[in-house]
């Protein structure tokens, strides 16, 4: 797993160049977002080498690629460390149906780990502000760091291969566009992220930005055609 720091509060892990989590620090230790798959090992000692431990687990939305290691980490750390969902994603991992106009889309494993608290836009976990963006999945949130102004957008932007818009397919990684739930959504909720004006973009898939608000213009204005 390569580690690399973004700021002085934000790690990211990046497993099989591709899939990403990161480490948020907070003052009782590190707040984990995401979990990419098969990898409870090499985050645990991610934060270990960093300097303290997983006190949290958030989730920006619920595919395989992002839900992948919670079962292993949930019993390799115990109840004690909480997993957070976003309500609608924990509803539809729980069976509940998707709603149209989305289409169920993308990977949704069966896991047995049940989420001891939901969260919704508006919420506020640590230094983290939680951001609905639906359209990837339902339920998908991104999280902005009210101290420097970072943003962990999950799957609402990637930039594997240049940024993108899951809302239409990018041809050097087309992955986020098939698994998006909500196509027109997505676009919106990417015009959402980007009237936040962060200082840095941190995606599921691919390298963080800094200073990004030049590529997600970009990245908006090839979306919408």
């Amino acid at each position: 797993m390569r580690t690399t720091a973004l700021t002085a509060n934000l790690i990211q892990l990046t497993k099989l160049g591709m899939m990403n989590a990161y480490l948020v620090r907070e003052d009782d230790g590190f707040t984990l977002v995401d979990t990419t798959m098969s990898a409870a090992d090499g985050l645990m000692a991610a934060a270990a080498t960093a300097g303290g431990e997983i006190k949290r687990i958030l989730l920006t939305h619920c595919h395989g690629d992002h839900v992948g290691s919670v079962d292993s980490l949930r019993a390799k750390l115990g109840p004690g460390v909480p997993v957070l969902m976003p309500k609608i994603d924990a509803g539809i991992l729980a069976g509940e149906p998707v709603l149209p106009p989305a289409k169920k889309r993308g990977s949704w494993p069966k896991v047995k780990t049940k989420p001891d608290s939901t969260f919704s836009g508006g919420d506020v976990i640590g230094s983290l502000q939680v951001v609905d963006c639906p359209g990837h999945t339902p339920g998908h949130v991104a999280f902005f760091d009210t101290r420097d102004k970072s943003l962990i957008a999950g799957d609402a932007f990637s930039s594997l291969g240049g940024l993108a818009v899951p809302s239409r397919p990018h041809l050097r990684f087309p992955l986020p566009w098939y698994a998006t739930c909500n196509r027109p959504q997505a676009l919106l909720s990417a015009r959402g992220l980007r009237a936040l004006d962060p200082t840095l973009l941190a995606v599921g898939h691919g390298r963080a930005l800094s200073e990004p608000s030049a590529a997600m213009d970009q990245a908006i204005a090839v979306a919408a055609g």
